[in-house]
């Protein structure tokens, strides 16, 4: 079984990049969440 650290490194981008997205479809969905809990509550 060969460890290669380098193959490590060159995936940090892309997990860093998936990490982004992660963070970012959170952000919408309580966006959203917030944005009807808002509308629905006026009166």
């Amino acid at each position: 079984m060969n460890i290669n650290p380098m193959a490590f490194i060159d995936n940090l981008y892309y997990m860093g990049v998936g990490m982004l997205c992660i963070i970012i479809v959170m952000a919408v969905i309580i966006a959203v969440t917030a944005f009807l809990n808002w509308i629905t509550t006026r009166k």
